[in-house]
């Protein structure tokens, strides 16, 4: 009998150390189990050259871009025949519509905290903390779109869907 009490109350201090978990709530549980470094983060580099005229480089800037840095966005475009230039452009086109009604400053910084107030609330039950289960999903259910209701939602308003799946077909 001793051990069985012995047993049930090592269990519950386990438990409750368990429920008393800090900092910043983590709701999908990725972690890194190497210790060595990322090789997807190095880019080569164009080789060196020195130009002919040394007083036509410009000035440096701190943090700014060097001629020989990769672009890799700017390769692939002009492998496909266009103009970087104009993709640049084209997306300050596309930031100045969307906003064109005024934007929030600070809405990062908003949306950070909101989030961390709702996944401090949706932390998952004892146990799943305890075990370190991935309780993202569940968490954020409430928030994500059903494809299916939104898509006989748009039919029944009479928007075109043709990259969707026929009517009555469904995984």
């Amino acid at each position: 009998m001793p051990r069985l009490m012995t047993t049930l109350t090592l269990g519950a201090v386990l438990i409750a150390l368990a429920a008393c978990g800090r900092g910043e709530p983590r709701l999908m549980n990725l972690r890194n189990t190497e210790a060595g470094p990322d090789e997807f983060a190095i880019l080569p580099t164009e080789p060196i050259e020195i130009p002919t005229d040394l007083a036509s480089l410009p000035q440096p800037t701190p943090g700014g871009a060097n001629r020989t840095d990769p672009d890799p966005e700017g390769d692939a475009i002009r492998a496909l025949g266009g103009s970087p230039e104009r993709a640049n452009r084209a997306a300050g086109d596309i930031v100045g519509y969307a906003a064109r009604f005024g934007v929030t400053p600070d809405i990062r910084g908003t949306l950070a905290a909101e989030d961390l107030e709702y996944r401090s609330g949706n932390r998952g039950r004892v146990l799943e903390r305890l075990f370190n289960l991935n309780v993202y999903f569940d968490a954020y259910r409430p928030m994500s779109l059903d494809r299916y209701a939104e898509l006989e939602r748009l039919r029944r308003a009479g928007v075109r869907t043709p990259a969707a799946p026929p009517e009555g077909l469904r995984e």
